[in-house]
């Protein structure tokens, strides 16, 4: 079996952005954060993970993003939370 990740970045990107024309999803995000495995499982039934004031249920299999607060609250209308992609994959960035 392998391990969960301990941590994931999450981008909160524009949703109306569907082509990124060369670019990383990380250079179009108003906002990056690290979150970090807290060890509990979320309301979802998925790994908790939390921090930079984000909280989230991720799917580690899928790399899915399943429940998510921000600064306590639902995500604003207009924007949609992604994982930034695998260092390597795309990112241009370091995996956390």
């Amino acid at each position: 079996m392998t391990p969960e990740p301990q941590s994931f970045e999450i981008l909160l990107v524009p949703e109306h952005i569907e082509n990124l024309r060369g670019n990383s999803a990380a250079d179009r995000a108003l906002r990056v954060a690290v979150v970090e495995a807290t060890g509990e499982t979320g309301s979802s039934g998925y790994p908790h993970y939390r921090g930079q004031g984000v909280e989230a249920d991720i799917d580690p299999r899928t790399r899915s993003i399943e429940a998510l607060l921000v600064d306590g609250a639902e995500l604003d209308l207009g924007l949609r939370a992604m994982i930034a992609p695998e260092h390597g994959k795309g990112s241009g960035r370091p995996a956390p």
